[in-house]
């Protein structure tokens, strides 16, 4: 059969992500990526009110992204947005400013639509696809947590956590120092223990328990989303993006915490000389990393493994 050239926009509470792809049934080959930052979720908390300069910027940014898929023969975008819009008590002037821009409509999609695509998506990854997995993807405004292998998942929430979020939320100094880390850290132990305990841990511990008596079957933690890939960089020290390589990375428990307490000690100023650390995420990575150590700390991963890949990949794969 042959392919179909598709586009997607993720609207994000932090950044706006374009990709054209070449789709056939259970492939999807990227012919073009890209993401720039556009903060839609600045100023956005705790009120809910999405602030005009972000919506214009988003608006402008979803006008070139469809003008650059037009160019490389993908025809109309569909448009997806995800936690900040959703939660807009101003969603409908997000809209219109998109409908006027470029007249495209905005598909804001539930947190359940966003994990269970995020997982999909995620599993397009033939290494991954018949894996057990413990998907978890770390947005601006929201996580999601899915626990599955393939098409099934038993367990898909989106929680109330992102890294833009949290960054309001706790509003850390310059540099944070770590008495801001260690708040940070309960912080994130208190949500995780009022939110997880009866939900994914039980599941997580029986499947746990199996994989005792079949190390071969063991359910990996994969981490997705920007705040994944940047960790995945500077890791192996990427200045540029590099699926292959970004999704050979693995991080210990150890190695992460070293790149926790690492960022948190320093001004933003140096963090944004970081190989692999974009300069306009020199913020948000405190959180986003924060996130990730405190998922592996709670239940109990060793090692977490990155993919590249998300919602975008599965909903790309939607025909229509």
């Amino acid at each position: 059969m042959k392919p179909v050239r598709r586009a997607v926009i993720d609207v994000g509470t932090n950044s706006v992500k374009l990709l054209v792809a070449e789709v056939q049934p259970g492939e999807v080959r990227p012919v073009w990526e890209e993401s720039t930052q556009t903060r839609l979720g600045q100023g956005f908390y705790p009120e809910h009110v999405l602030q005009p300069k972000a919506i214009a910027d988003t608006a402008r940014a979803i006008a070139d992204f469809a003008r650059k898929a037009a160019e490389l023969g993908a025809g109309k975008p569909r448009v997806i947005a995800t936690s900040a819009a959703r939660e807009a008590r101003n969603q409908i002037e997000l809209v219109a400013a998109v409908s006027q821009a470029c007249g495209l409509a905005v598909r804001v999609i539930t947190g359940e639509e966003e994990a269970r695509y995020a997982f999909l998506g995620v599993t397009s990854d033939p290494s991954l696809a018949g894996e057990p997995l413990l998907l978890v993807d770390v947005g601006g405004g929201s996580t999601e947590l899915i626990l599955g292998k393939h098409a099934n998942q038993r367990f898909a929430e989106s929680f109330p956590l992102g890294t833009v979020r949290l960054l309001q939320r706790l509003q850390p100094g310059d540099p944070p120092g770590p008495d801001q880390l260690a708040a940070c850290r309960t912080w994130l132990a208190r949500f995780l223990e009022l939110e997880l305990s009866a939900k994914i841990k039980p599941a997580l511990d029986k499947d746990k328990d199996r994989d005792a008596r079949s190390p071969e079957q063991a359910v990996q933690l994969v981490g997705t989303g920007g705040t994944a890939s940047i960790l995945a960089c500077m890791e192996a020290k990427l200045s540029a993006f590099d699926r292959e390589r970004l999704e050979a990375t693995r991080l210990s428990r150890d190695r992460l915490r070293w790149h926790v307490e690492h960022l948190w000690s320093l001004p933003t100023s140096e963090r944004e000389k970081i190989v692999g650390l974009p300069p306009n995420r020199a913020d948000v990575i405190l959180t986003g990393v924060a996130i990730f150590e405190a998922v592996m700390d709670y239940l109990d991963f060793q090692q977490l493994r990155v993919s590249t890949r998300g919602l975008r990949f599965a909903i790309v794969m939607e025909p229509g």
